[in-house]
């Protein structure tokens, strides 16, 4: 009877250990294996919106070169955009600030918005003329979801208020 006792036991603690092993396995699995790449701004999730539309070989051929220039320049006028923002916080912040000075830096950061928008929009004109139609139209879907779901997910969301 108690041999039949220490084999439950140990029985029972084989089955503890593993599923112990496995849960921190699956754990560490999806903690460093499943982390995502660096997000497209136009997509709000861990991949580019090209890549959910099944191009052949020489569609990606060209769209990989298109897409990392586009990336950093996005990516350039952004940091720009950041320190003129912080500027316009630091004169803001100041007393003795002059209006002036913050008109114009509000200027140069619509500027720099603007810029962004012509480069986004030079960007899907370049890679509407490497799609088919129907990539085109999956494109677009895509788009549009990702610009709806950033619009709901923004910090400062246009309908504002406080709920």
């Amino acid at each position: 009877m108690k041999i039949k006792a220490w084999v439950f036991i140990l029985i029972l603690s084989l089955f503890m250990n593993a599923s112990v092993l496995a849960t921190v396995g699956y754990h560490y699995y999806r903690n460093t294996c499943l982390t995502p790449s660096a997000p497209c701004p136009l997509n709000g999730g861990n991949h580019h919106l090209y890549q959910s539309l099944g191009l052949s070989h020489a569609q990606l051929a060209q769209m990989e070169p298109l897409s990392k220039t586009f990336h950093a320049r996005i990516e350039t006028l952004g940091a720009t955009m950041e320190g003129k923002r912080n500027l316009l916080i630091d004169l803001l912040e100041h007393e003795g600030s002059d209006l002036s000075s913050i008109e114009e830096t509000r200027k140069e950061i619509a500027g720099i918005q603007d810029t962004i928008q012509k480069e986004v929009m030079m960007h899907i004109m370049q890679t509407k003329k490497i799609l088919n139609p129907q990539q085109q139209k999956r494109f677009f879907e895509l788009l549009r979801g990702s610009l709806t779901s950033a619009r709901q997910s923004s910090a400062f969301p246009i309908s504002g208020g406080n709920k």
